[in-house]
């Protein structure tokens, strides 16, 4: 199932103006559960101090989304949003030009294999990318040496309990761009420590609600799409019907523990 190509036509029709831009943001903040899990994570890290002077790395930025939202949330933060896809660098730089915001938030080429910014970031953001790279201890060494002491990485995984929609040894992940279906919750902390954090936090999100709220919300509209691009238009009242179930479903998820789940909410400290 091609997951990248349908964000890429969504991202094209909401990009023609800012406001729509912001819109698109507010949409997956809403539709993506790990959007809440993170968003929770940050303003509980900051809620007492939301005007520091803080550096950030959102590594694999991908749209922009998080970036948006920790230079929305925390007034004087700077922050540096590293990809691999050139097309999203530019088009972030434009957006974030546009919304004159680019004096604190800039964008650029990086693999994160090989970067590394010495003691430079109080916190890195690290959502639903780790999934996507091969050489995982690397990037998890890169991104420790690169933080202050006592600066925090933050994870968003799919986990190996039925993450990327993966139950049993015959099945392949509904996302093609994966090269792993998800991590040990123990096996993760592990080689975060490993990599040079002395503290991890970890639980399970996308419990029994969260992933059938994943299935109303991403899943079945994305398999809509992938089966002919005319049922876009079927999209509005798709949500309409489904969204306040989802909705209920993706808040229950947050305010329960989970003995597992088919996500992983990281929190790596140095």
């Amino acid at each position: 199932m091609q997951y990248d190509p349908v964000k890429r036509s969504l991202g094209n029709v909401f990009n023609k103006t800012p406001w729509l831009r912001k819109l698109f943001y507010k949409l997956l903040d809403i539709l993506l559960l790990r959007a809440w899990y993170i968003k929770r994570e940050i303003k509980n890290i900051y809620k007492s101090n939301r005007k520091a002077n803080v550096s950030v790395l959102d590594a694999g930025s991908g749209f922009g989304q998080y970036s948006f939202f920790v230079s929305s949330y925390l007034k004087n933060a700077n922050v540096l949003g590293v990809d691999v896809k050139e097309e999203q660098i530019q088009d972030c730089n434009k957006f974030f030009t546009k919304i004159n915001r680019n004096n604190r938030v800039k964008f650029e080429y990086a693999d994160l294999t090989k970067f590394v910014n010495e003691d430079k970031f109080d916190l890195v953001l690290s959502v639903d990318v780790m999934e996507h790279i091969l050489e995982d201890e690397l990037v998890f060494s890169n991104i420790c040496k690169s933080l202050h002491i006592g600066g925090t990485l933050l994870i968003s995984t799919p986990s190996d309990q039925g993450g990327s929609d993966v139950h049993g040894e015959d099945e392949h992940s509904f996302i093609d761009e994966h090269v792993r279906d998800g991590y040990n919750i123990d096996d993760i902390e592990h080689k975060l420590l490993k990599a040079g954090f002395s503290k991890v936090e970890k639980h399970y999100s996308y419990g029994t609600p969260g992933s059938i709220a994943w299935l109303l919300s991403m899943k079945w509209p994305i398999q809509m799409i992938n089966f002919s691009k005319l049922m876009f238009i079927l999209l509005i009242p798709y949500y309409l019907t489904t969204f306040p179930y989802a909705f209920l479903l993706d808040w229950i998820d947050t305010i329960t523990s989970h003995k597992k789940g088919t996500g992983l909410i990281v929190k790596a400290i140095k």
